[in-house]
C-alpha cells in the first residue's frame, strides 16, 4: 500500500520537488547574472586603472610644458612663446579629455551589480510575500 498516495502526501512531495527546481534554477540564473556584471565590472575597473595612469602622465607633461612656456614666455623672442603656449595649451587639452573620460567611467562603476541586487530584492519581496 502506498502510504504517501493515502495520506495525501503525494501531491505535497510533488510541489516541493518542482519548488526545489524552480529554486535551483534561480539561484542558476543569478550565479550567472552576478558573473557577467563581475565581468563588466572588472572591465571598467581596468579602464579606470588605464586612464588614472594615462592622467598621471598626461599632468607630469602638462605641468612640465606649461612651465617650459612660463619660462619661454620671458625670453627675447615673441615667435618662440606663442609656439611654446600653444603645445602647452595642446597638453592642457589632452589633459582635460583624459579628465572627461576618466570621470565618466568612475560614474559608471560606482553601482556594480545593479542587476543582481535588483533581482535578489525581488526574489526576497517574492519569499517574504509567500511566507
Amino acid at each position: 500500500m502506498n502510504w504517501m498516495s493515502a495520506l495525501g502526501l503525494e501531491n505535497v512531495s510533488a510541489r516541493m520537488r518542482a519548488n526545489l527546481n524552480e529554486g535551483a534554477m534561480a539561484a542558476e540564473d543569478r550565479m550567472e547574472l552576478a558573473r557577467l556584471e563581475w565581468s563588466a565590472q572588472k572591465k571598467r575597473l581596468q579602464t579606470i586603472l588605464v586612464l588614472g595612469i594615462v592622467m598621471g602622465g598626461l599632468t607630469i607633461v602638462a605641468l612640465v610644458l606649461l612651465s617650459l612656456a612660463i619660462l619661454i614666455h620671458f625670453w627675447d623672442s615673441p615667435e618662440r612663446s606663442v609656439v611654446a603656449w600653444v603645445i602647452a595649451g595642446v597638453w592642457v587639452v589632452a589633459w582635460a579629455s583624459a579628465l572627461v573620460v576618466l570621470l565618466a567611467a568612475l560614474r559608471k562603476s560606482s553601482h556594480p551589480f545593479a542587476l543582481t541586487r535588483a533581482e535578489l530584492a525581488r526574489d526576497w519581496a517574492f519569499i517574504k510575500e509567500k511566507l
